[in-house]
């Protein structure tokens, strides 16, 4: 096993499957099984999920919305998100805790680190909801902060895309992908990996990041036994 703990960033866009909006069951299931299958190999689980599918901060903003009663709003939608997610792993008969940056005691913990660190010690997957807690910060943000707290090994973005290219694959068939970037070469070619605070950050304390297509079973498992998927950002 390459990776002993790793932080797992799922967007929310991700969960809505084919829908047009809210949570896809089928996607749920999918994902869940997925985080099951590196958990049994006693693999340390820690999970930041977006809250896109349901509500977006900067959407609200462009439609007259004060920045941080939309930006409170974008958390509690990734809540919503972490509940299903973690509701849908315990049907599996995965062992889960929740904490959210916002203190919301009847339905989950309040982040601490030493708490969470345990968890995954006992080989509990740790969901983290709220983002960060505070308004302007991104739930990529949120995915660094949370990794470098837990000193997980890694970032794996899981994405609808299997990796990094020169230009958006879906519009841009003759995009290329890479196998390895630095962060440098993501700067200097302006490649959107994440918001820039998350990447700066994930930089600044060498954490390398792994994109890869989350919807395809069977490529958490692969990327955890070392085996080449996706694209790797790493200082070297």
């Amino acid at each position: 096993m390459k990776y002993k703990r790793i932080l797992l960033k799922l967007s929310g866009e991700a969960l809505m499957g084919d829908l047009q909006y809210g949570i896809d069951p089928n996607m749920l299931k999918q994902y869940a099984q997925q985080i099951k299958e590196v958990a049994d190999l006693d693999c340390e689980v820690a999970i930041v999920i977006g809250g896109g599918n349901i509500f977006r901060g900067v959407q609200g903003v462009a439609s007259g919305m004060d920045r941080v009663q939309g930006d409170y709003m974008g958390m509690l939608a990734t809540v919503i998100n972490s509940m299903a997610l973690q509701g849908a792993l315990e049907e599996v008969g995965v062992n889960t805790r929740l904490q959210t940056a916002i203190r919301m005691e009847q339905i989950a913990e309040p982040f601490i680190k030493r708490r969470a660190t345990r968890h995954l010690e006992k080989g509990r997957v740790v969901i983290f909801g709220a983002g960060t807690g505070n308004p302007y910060f991104t739930t990529d943000t949120a995915a660094v902060l949370r990794a470098i707290e837990t000193q997980a090994d890694v970032i794996l973005k899981g994405t609808r895309v299997d990796g990094i290219y020169t230009a958006d694959p879906e519009k841009d068939p003759t995009a290329e992908k890479f196998d390895t970037i630095s962060y440098q070469e993501v700067y200097d070619k302006n490649l959107k990996v994440m918001d820039m605070t998350a990447f700066t950050l994930s930089e600044e304390n060498n954490l390398p990041i792994i994109v890869f297509d989350m919807n395809t079973s069977g490529n958490l498992k692969k990327l955890i036994l070392g085996e080449n998927v996706g694209t790797l950002v790493t200082n070297n």
